[in-house]
């Protein structure tokens, strides 16, 4: 990833973007913060937010107009935050003195004329800078128009306290002076800018433009006036009514300007946020509580500490967040979209891939798209994570052991073993071409099978079978070569075929066809079956008079048209449906794309059982892997295929265990076995000696290494080597015997105890450590 790329994400990500309230603000004080610390009843943190931004807090404090309240996403349940009151009473609370860092001084002098809230807002500005700034009053005191407020909104002593700091930054404050045209042309000689403040100055004639207000004419963006040098702001009581925070942001635009002016770079470059600007976070109201404003008993007063303190508290503190509330991958990780974009960055080009937990990350994201559907902004962290994935792998720091599994088994399902194509029995040519899917073959062979019967007894034109992956886990490990690999794999046997059109009952292969090879102009299963009448052995297998919840997998998010071919078919078939939550365009991955449950099987296993118990229902999934990662939590779910043909296996399919993956493997080669059967043909397959060792394994040991995804080929290869080469340790305490080997890059140990008809399994493991110097 480069720079600009990491910019582009990180913009896509709104959770850091300034909420309504600063956002409307013309000083942009983090309100949100402000209210967080009074929860806490840190009204310290609460003074040091507002000090941060506001030049004067404990004017503006007790002055602000409060635009922000008119934007609180609060409004609409139960009325905007009393932001203005709490502030208020945030600075009467202040006793401490007020802290002021100055940057080292310049050699620039600046001069102000006029000290209402502007002029002086703009000298606090600059002395904060370092400029060299001179304040010139007629009157004799500075504020302006702040002294016409009311003693009760505004005390004297805070104007003269308040104020008084700009002699603490080393202001040089001069009053009394005649501000008229000569002393006008003297200051525009004897300094480098000019600030004046249009309401102090109101009427006055220094031979400069003036509106039909009365007022002298300024750029509204740089408070530029139509002379060089010379800037303006403030007025706004003569523009209609007294705005106390807009004054002080036009005492701030010509502040600003002139610093620029100063280091010669350009007056309105990157000004568009400056003052009140839209906001792009997005903040859901949904199961917000409408909760009324508190308002003080005492009116004259205004809020107590414990209504100041409950008036806070209705702060919904307005963040984005939707994607980490549905995805448990973000929620785990304990960030955002934007976050997880920076550190991807740092790994790739700062840590160069040495962050194991960076690794993990990346290659733990299903890229299931919930995160997109649901992003106001359309943020999609697959889209990141498979791209760092393939980054990772150009930049050779791709740990070989997240994906290695998942594309051995795609190698075995292309391969010799599964992989297959051929025209109907008794046909040359195909109008139609099947393809069941290798993950629907591994754990429903006799249903394929029995599909596929029905597929040529219903369709004209001929059907074929394909046998193959349809690429997925390549595409999912970022290997585009392997993904592109199976794809030519694919249509070169589509092509000898005669350019059938693809039917698939696999919901992610049917993506992936639509995607990457249109023209194959593939269909689900499906829809051919309510296209041409759904079988009539079909019924509700083990669910009559019973309710089941839909899985739909995250594949068909973007195909409601599919998604409604199923609840018609399970209607048809007088199945009870329940929506699940996370249905629809919501589905959450089941811990199988992306290659999830190979990089983070922990993670997986608390997907499926976060998707497992939104219902007590049965669950009925039309996806493999689904079914299989549902079944092997201990959900009672039954795949949509074992509806339609149900007379096959008999009992009831929603009690079905889960599968191994050394029982998918074994079942693709029983399709592909049977297949060639109904041709006529014959494989003649060589019986490694390996293949013949018997074992017995209890059930948790079964389990136990299935999770670890080891085969029982791998075990046979461990047990066959350590008896024929002597290679084994035998423990002194029980007997049992344990031994290892290294076929390629893994290495398997298993611990075992021989039986007069083979060998019983205790355990085993697997690492990518190589063993030297023991049992040579």
């Amino acid at each position: 990833m480069e720079k600009n790329e990491l910019v582009a994400w990180e913009y896509k990500c709104i959770q850091e973007e300034s909420p309504e309230c600063t956002s409307a603000c013309p000083l942009h004080v983090d309100a949100r913060l402000l209210l967080k610390e009074i929860q806490k009843g840190d009204w310290d943190a609460a003074y040091k937010v507002l000090n941060k931004t506001m030049p004067f807090p404990g004017i503006l404090g007790r002055i602000c107009d409060h635009p922000c309240e008119e934007r609180c996403k609060r409004g609409p349940v139960g009325g905007p935050i009393a932001i203005g009151a709490l502030e208020r009473l945030c600075v009467e609370k202040h006793t401490g003195r007020k802290r002021v860092q100055l940057l080292p001084r310049k050699n620039h002098r600046i001069a102000v004329l006029g000290a209402g809230l502007a002029g002086v807002t703009a000298a606090w500005d600059l002395l904060k800078k370092g400029f060299v700034v001179s304040v010139f009053e007629s009157g004799d005191r500075l504020g302006g128009s702040l002294w016409d407020l009311s003693e009760q909104m505004l005390p004297r002593e805070v104007i003269t306290g308040e104020l008084s700091v700009l002699e603490t930054m080393m202001a040089d404050i001069r009053l009394g002076i005649q501000l008229d045209k000569a002393f006008f042309e003297q200051v525009c000689g004897e300094y480098e800018a000019v600030i004046l403040d249009r309401d102090s100055l109101h009427g006055c004639d220094f031979s400069l433009e003036l509106d039909d207000d009365g007022l002298i004419v300024i750029e509204p963006s740089t408070g530029a006036t139509g002379r060089d040098g010379v800037f303006a702001g403030g007025g706004t009581r003569f523009r209609g009514s007294f705005s106390p925070v807009m004054e002080t942001l036009e005492g701030r635009k010509p502040a600003l300007s002139i610093e620029r002016l100063m280091q010669k770079v350009g007056l309105e470059f990157g000004r568009e946020n400056e003052g009140p600007s839209s906001s792009r976070l997005y903040t859901s109201l949904e199961g917000i509580d409408p909760l009324p404003r508190i308002v003080p008993r005492d009116s004259i007063k205004g809020y107590t500490d414990e209504e100041a303190l409950m008036e806070a508290k209705r702060c919904i503190q307005c963040e984005c967040m939707e994607c980490v509330k549905k995805c448990l991958f973000m929620e785990r990780y304990k960030g955002y979209p934007k976050k997880y974009a920076r550190e991807i960055f740092n790994n790739e080009r700062i840590l160069f891939g040495s962050a194991h937990q960076y690794n993990v990350f990346t290659n733990s994201c299903s890229t299931c798209g919930l995160c997109e559907t649901i992003c106001p902004n359309d943020f999609s962290m697959a889209d990141l994570c498979l791209e760092a994935r393939r980054t990772m792998l150009d930049l050779k720091i791709m740990p070989p052991s997240f994906h290695e599994f998942a594309l051995d088994d795609m190698a075995f399902s292309n391969g010799e073993p599964f992989s297959l194509f051929r025209h109907e029995p008794g046909k040359a040519e195909s109008a139609w071409l099947y393809f069941p899917s290798c993950q629907l073959c591994g754990t429903a062979p006799v249903e394929v099978l029995s599909s596929y019967r029905y597929l040529r007894e219903t369709l004209s034109g001929g059907v074929g079978i394909l046998l193959h992956c349809c690429g997925a886990p390549a595409f999912w490990a970022g290997r585009e070569d392997l993904f592109k690999e199976a794809l030519d794999e694919i249509r070169a046997s589509w092509e000898e075929m005669g350019k059938p059109r693809i039917i698939t009952a696999c919901p992610t292969c049917l993506n992936i066809f639509q995607e990457h090879v249109p023209e194959m102009m593939p269909v689900s299963l499906w829809d051919i079956m309510l296209e041409v009448g759904i079988p009539d052995t079909a019924c509700a297998h083990g669910t009559t008079g019973n309710t089941v919840g839909v899985v739909d997998p995250c594949a068909t998010r973007h195909n409601p048209v599919q998604q409604k071919s199923i609840r018609r078919i399970l209607k048809t078939l007088g199945i009870q449906i329940e929506e699940l939550p996370l249905s629809g365009e919501m589905p959450e991955c089941c811990g199988y794309g992306g290659l999830m449950y190979n990089a983070n099987p922990a993670l997986a296993r608390d997907v499926v059982a976060r998707r497992t118990t939104a219902s007590d229902n049965d669950y009925l999934a039309y996806c493999a892997m689904c079914r299989d990662n549902f079944a092997a939590s201990g959900k009672r779910v039954s795949h949509l295929i074992e509806h339609l043909f149900p007379g096959v296996t008999g009992g009831d399919p929603a009690a079905r265990s889960w599968i191994s993956w050394s029982e998918r493997r074994a079942n693709r080669c029983r399709v592909k076995e049977w297949v060639l059967r109904d041709l006529g043909e014959r494989e003649d397959s060589q019986v490694e000696e390996y293949e013949k060792v018997k074992l017995t394994m209890p059930p948790d040991v079964l389990k136990r290494i299935d999770e670890r995804r080891i085969l029982e080929e791998d075990i046979r290869k461990v047990i066959f080597h350590a008896e024929t080469s002597g290679k084994k340790m035998r423990s002194r305490e029980n007997g049992n015997y344990l031994a290892y080997l290294q076929p390629e890059n893994v290495t398997f140990w298993v611990e075992y105890s021989p039986r007069e008809d083979g060998f019983t399994v205790l355990n085993a493991y697997c690492h990518r450590m190589k063993i030297v110097g023991i049992m040579k």
